[in-house]
């Protein structure tokens, strides 16, 4: 399986990196299966960061690994996957911590439900409506060092 990550930095050594920011799946390193996804994903921390080019590293891992690893996997944008993505964005998870967690990512058209949500301006069946109808693109979630040893970075891509 390919696996992609974009950035304004080559990353053939994955690494997972504290931070102070609330992500989707907490604390990891992230990728997707999607290659125009990770493209736009470089170009914009090229373009946030005013420093480095927009780089897309290609990455292969053999799926029969998840069978050895703690996974996590949301099919589609549920009331589960909603959940979960909340607790991280306020950093209150406290549940396991998964090897790798998979599922849609939160993007700029669900990001107004989910704060909306968050914030309490909207109840969890009608941000489940909305929702919905969204076709989201994959993330993947490498959240430990066991994980990231199965990542392959077979290139790097600079893009124009």
């Amino acid at each position: 399986m390919i696996l992609y990550h974009g950035s304004n930095v080559e990353v053939r050594r994955p690494r997972i990196l504290t931070t102070n920011r609330s992500l989707d799946f907490g604390a990891g390193f992230y990728t997707t299966s999607n290659l125009d996804q990770a493209k736009r994903w470089a170009q914009l921390q090229a373009q946030r960061r005013r420093c480095g080019s927009a780089l897309v590293s290609v990455y292969e891992i053999n799926e029969t690994v998840f069978e050895s690893l703690s996974l996590l996997r949301f099919e589609r944008a549920n009331a589960a996957w909603l959940d979960f993505v909340v607790e991280n964005r306020k950093g209150l998870y406290q549940g396991a911590l998964y090897d790798i967690v998979i599922g849609p990512v939160a993007n700029d058209r669900t990001m107004s439900v989910i704060n909306d949500y968050m914030n309490n301006q909207i109840d969890r069946e009608t941000a489940l409506i909305l929702l919905k109808p969204q076709s989201l693109s994959d993330q993947y979630r490498f959240g430990t060092q066991k994980a990231l040893r199965h990542l392959s970075c077979e290139e790097v891509m600079l893009l124009d």
